[in-house]
């Protein structure tokens, strides 16, 4: 009788998931790091999360990923979450301990921040107001983040004003809550721009604020990575912004889950990037 050691699996788990580029940038650093394991998508539609998402520990998994429509309803089901997927009201990133319980925790703000100083090394959190265009799950994780970083305001608009009322309430006084309307009129002297929403987005509705009141000297950010250079980042980089696209977030809010599940911290690099975006 051979007594095997058992080779650590993870997952990202969504519905649908087939579009992920999560298996295709963890699978990279499986192999770039010769580390034995395997990481896959698995679909699980929302009313079988509670039940299946106990089974994966037994099945030889060591955590995972989750998105979207799972990122709010893992929190009820997490035996322990941090401080900071508690106060965004998401977790992205599961681990799954050797004591049975399950450990949830939010690293998009981390990546957003790693992404920012990677791709704008001169940007300074502290130098001025940010502007944060929607109000949804990642801008909740980008305002916790910049607060934590040093940014004195955030002036936050959003289509719908009661989520972003919502949020302020939850982070408090650095937060200035205006009208979807006005949100070109925010960034004469913001610091930092950051768009959260999916407008722009291949398939979705086009980015329509204006940004001639700009501040050059700004670093605008998107989240959105399909395209990689969007209608904002393309609009502010001609109007002399420092322009970062949402590609970085996606890679390094994905290091500090790799390194808990397979022991060994992945670089983010011009390589990582180059092996999700020709996947």
């Amino acid at each position: 009788m051979t007594d095997h050691p058992r080779i650590p699996l993870a997952a990202v788990l969504g519905h649908p998931i087939a579009h992920s580029r999560s298996p295709a940038l963890h699978g990279y650093w499986l192999k770039r790091y010769g580390i034995p394991g395997h990481y896959i998508p698995i679909d699980i539609a929302p009313v079988d999360l509670p039940r299946l998402i106990r089974t994966l520990p037994a099945l030889g998994f060591v955590g995972c990923n989750v998105t979207i429509p799972h990122k709010e309803a893992i929190l009820q089901i997490a035996d322990i979450v941090t401080d900071r997927a508690a106060l965004i009201g998401a977790a992205n990133t599961l681990i799954f301990r050797k004591d049975g319980k399950i450990h949830a925790d939010n690293t998009d703000g981390s990546g957003f921040i790693a992404n920012l100083r990677q791709n704008a090394p001169d940007w300074k959190p502290a130098s001025g107001p940010a502007v944060v265009l929607g109000a949804g799950g990642a801008a909740r994780a980008v305002v916790a983040a910049l607060i934590e970083v040093g940014v004195p305001e955030i002036r936050l608009a959003n289509r719908t004003r009661p989520r972003a009322d919502a949020l302020r309430s939850d982070f408090g006084a650095k937060v200035h809550v205006h009208e979807w309307v006005q949100a070109g009129n925010l960034m004469d002297d913001a610091a930092t721009v950051i768009n959260t929403t999916s407008l722009g987005m291949t398939g979705k509705a086009d980015f329509r604020i204006p940004l001639d009141r700009i501040n050059p000297h700004a670093v605008c950010n998107d989240l959105v990575y399909t395209p990689l250079k969007t209608q904002f980042l393309i609009e502010a980089e001609a109007r002399g912004c420092t322009v970062v696209d949402g590609l970085g977030m996606l890679l390094h809010q994905a290091a500090p889950g790799f390194e808990r599940w397979f022991g060994l911290r992945p670089e983010v690099d011009e390589a990582t990037r180059k092996a999700v975006l020709f996947a």
